[in-house]
């Protein structure tokens, strides 16, 4: 066991080490990242590299994080390269409200029947480490508010 399910269920306000680590890891690389180019992401819709994919269609793929933050923790992204939420346009509103309801179904297969948060990052400020929209879909614990 690594010890990290030993947390969950975090108190509400609480911080630990490994946290504030992650955090300001995934901060950090948000901070050096850039828009363009080819992403994991990409390569994870194209097979490259595995993924643990819990859902798939034409126009988008769900899957587990690799780093999670809670006991389910998995993205939604669109098959179509949208770099950033801020950069999508009115004709992606289908794809868009599509990536959400694929969250919600997902979830539902993945028993987060008390709740759960959905989370886009967008830009640096927003700590968005890879620039391939994605919905972050956690749950399995109390979540704390506020979230940032």
């Amino acid at each position: 066991s690594s010890g990290i399910n030993a947390e969950w269920p975090l108190r509400p306000g609480l911080l630990t080490n490994l946290n504030l680590r992650a955090m300001s890891d995934e901060v950090g690389k948000a901070q050096s990242a850039k828009p363009g180019g080819d992403t994991i992401f990409g390569k994870i819709i194209r097979k490259e590299i595995p993924a643990t994919i819990l859902f798939e269609d034409d126009q988008c793929l769900a899957f587990k994080d690799v780093n999670p933050v809670a006991p389910t923790h998995f993205l939604v992204i669109p098959k179509k390269p949208i770099d950033m939420l801020s950069n999508a346009t009115d004709d992606d509103t289908p794809l868009l409200g599509h990536l959400l309801s694929v969250a919600r179904k997902v979830a539902a297969q993945q028993s987060l029947d008390t709740g759960y948060r959905v989370v886009i990052n967008n830009g640096k400020d927003g700590a968005q480490s890879v620039y391939h929209l994605h919905i972050h879909v956690v749950g399995g614990r109390q979540m704390a508010w506020p979230p940032g």
